[in-house]
């Protein structure tokens, strides 16, 4: 199958990998990476064959918006664009009216997976309609991990849904790292524990924590022992603050989440051995950014 793929950057670039090397026919554009294939969107959109289909990786918000809004004026009836970025559910209905003026379709996908899906696939949530699904199918096959469709693939609702249930699994992520953050710290603080980094490993079989960010743990922990190079510095992509918000908006109680958040608020005042161990979960699963510390005494 054929598809345009709109940004080339971490996620973007290995997603066309995967895809390539699923026998798809990628054609890239990022305006600035090398591996982009056409100069321009207008150029991409001249290179794919009717009835086309573009999927767009770039950052939320108005970068995604404005991508959108150029591929409304570019495409024909009957094309498809597929936003699978962090956009916030609410920016799907806006895109899906505004494409539907020229009769393009849309669909809204979270993708799960970081660094690593390259290698071991993503997990992927859809928004749209069965018709559009089934439609880009054989793209989600091939980015999805290998095994059963419905353990890493779920057409979880009409617009919007996918990032909505992107934006959910984003907050139990903040949950799940605070609390693999929390216990490490008491580790660290606690005399009596000796070796640290053994004790997170232990972990990883057999018990009832055992889990990925676990293993990610471990493996920044076996790089890093005391995690030295590392600020607790935390910052948040906007999905919790969002999952905090619909909690809200729907009257769920959502404690553990919201600590978690506020937690990575506190990050950004005080130095803490638990947001260094999440800053470092964060680098291992989906390569952020994250800051290093400097020299003793620095300020």
């Amino acid at each position: 199958m054929q598809l345009g793929l709109v940004g080339l950057g971490r996620m973007g670039g290995n997603m066309a990998e995967r895809l390539r090397a699923a026998g798809h026919d990628v054609i890239g554009y990022d305006p600035h990476a090398e591996a982009s294939n056409v100069a321009s969107l207008a150029e991409l959109v001249e290179k794919l064959a009717a009835p086309r289909v573009v999927w767009v990786m770039v950052p939320a918000g108005a970068p995604t918006r404005d991508t959108v809004a150029q591929l409304g004026q570019l495409l024909d009836a009957g094309d498809l664009v597929i936003d699978g970025g962090n956009s916030k559910f609410t920016d799907d209905q806006h895109n899906a009216a505004l494409l539907a003026e020229r009769s393009v379709g849309y669909l809204d996908c979270g993708v799960s997976g970081g660094v690593w899906g390259r290698t071991n696939g993503y997990g992927l949530m859809v928004g749209g309609s069965e018709q559009d699904v089934q439609r880009a199918m054989p793209i989600f096959d091939a980015l999805r991990p290998e095994g059963p469709r419905e353990e890493g693939f779920a057409h979880a609702g009409a617009v919007g849904a996918g990032h909505y249930s992107k934006m959910v699994h984003n907050g139990i992520e903040y949950g799940l790292m605070q609390a693999y953050a929390e216990g490490y710290e008491l580790l660290h603080a606690a005399k009596l524990v000796h070796d640290v980094p053994a004790v997170v490993k232990a972990w990883s079989r057999g018990t009832v924590v055992r889990s990925w960010l676990l293993d990610l743990l471990v493996r920044a922990l076996e790089e890093d022992p005391e995690l030295a190079d590392l600020e607790g510095y935390v910052d948040d992509s906007g999905e919790g603050r969002w999952t905090v918000e619909e909690a809200i908006n729907n009257a769920v109680p959502m404690p553990v989440i919201s600590a978690a958040l506020f937690a990575r608020f506190a990050s950004r005042q005080d130095e803490s051995p638990a947001m260094k161990a999440v800053a470092a979960l964060r680098q291992q699963f989906g390569g952020h950014a994250v800051k290093k510390a400097g020299p003793p005494g620095a300020g």
